[in-house]
């Protein structure tokens, strides 16, 4: 079934109107009078709603069931990312998006080579939160992922462990796996924090178990920077039974 995002406010008891983008989108799908789609307001909430008027510009509809979305995971997952180089952070957000990623978060590490200034960043946000709300509405979620944008290292470090299980990964870890770490104590919501191409630092990973992020280790091959965090990500949706 169809599925379109607006704005929570825009969600009205019982009916809405889809204008904008949603409503090109529309006209290009050939909505009829009479068809039913599936409304969310990107929070968890959503409408099944019948179309009762086309015209220029405009998609009426009417409410005809709401409901909170069947399609979000039990465990929020929120994955933290050191700036990686070009257009990887886009990849990473679209695919953990589908994966049932509860937000996605950038930082900056020693290593990083791409350290985007406040002018190209806001440009960059709107399209990384555009990216997380077209993969949402394609994999049918009920809510899209947030996307954020920290300052340092060190608020990364002190936001991520506040989840039930703040988990970094490095490569140079041996002693504990991500199995491990997932089978001690139960958890809902989880923090996975990964370095850019070059990895993180020494310090870095000594700064993040001060800070109480468990330190982990994804196997003995050596992932891309794009691919670590999709991993840890999906290992966590499966041990929480999601698939």
């Amino acid at each position: 079934m169809t599925r379109f995002f607006v704005e929570p406010e825009e969600l009205l008891p019982d009916f809405l109107v889809l204008t904008g983008e949603n409503a090109q989108h529309a006209k290009v799908l050939r909505l009829k009078c009479g068809e039913e789609v599936l409304v969310c307001d990107g929070q968890g909430r959503e409408c099944l709603c019948a179309v009762s008027d086309v015209s220029d510009g405009r998609i009426s509809l009417v409410v005809r069931h709401r409901q909170e979305s069947e399609s979000e995971a039990a465990v929020h997952v929120s994955v933290y990312m050191a700036f990686p180089k070009g257009d990887k952070l886009e990849h990473v957000i679209q695919k953990a998006t589908e994966l049932g990623a509860y937000e996605i978060v950038a930082f900056p590490s020693a290593r990083c080579v791409c350290r985007p200034d406040e002018k190209s960043l806001k440009k960059k946000l709107e399209r990384w939160q555009k990216i997380a709300a077209s993969a949402a509405e394609q994999s049918g979620r009920g809510r899209v992922p947030q996307v954020l944008v920290l300052p340092s290292y060190k608020t990364a470090l002190e936001r991520a462990a506040k989840a039930d299980k703040a988990l970094l990964f490095y490569e140079n870890e041996r002693a504990t796996t991500l199995r491990m770490a997932l089978t001690d104590g139960a958890y809902k919501t989880v923090s996975l924090l990964t370095g850019p191409e070059g990895g993180l630092e020494g310090s870095e990973v000594e700064q993040a178990m001060a800070t109480g992020l468990q330190v982990c280790t994804l196997g003995r091959r050596i992932l891309r920077c794009e691919t670590a965090p999709l991993c840890a990500l999906s290992a966590v949706m499966y041990d929480a039974g999601e698939f």
